[in-house]
């Protein structure tokens, strides 16, 4: 029934680990890292995202009696 809230915070929960990671790894002057970080970081939310992009096209297929 809906987004869960708590997807909503582990995606808000990474992006916040991301985001810390990159300003620490930034200011120790190892920026290589820090891009490699947030690349890995918006990766694992697409694919979250992509999941629950899933889960709504099943439920739409399951509505309209596309199945």
């Amino acid at each position: 029934m809906g987004i869960e809230v708590e997807v909503i915070f582990k995606i808000a929960g990474v992006g916040l680990v991301v985001a810390f990671l990159h300003t620490i790894l930034e200011q120790v002057g190892k920026k290589e890292y820090a891009q490699w970080v947030t690349l890995f970081g918006f990766i694992y939310i697409l694919f979250m995202v992509v999941s629950i992009m899933e889960e709504l096209f099943d439920k739409i297929k399951e509505v309209f009696l596309f199945q």
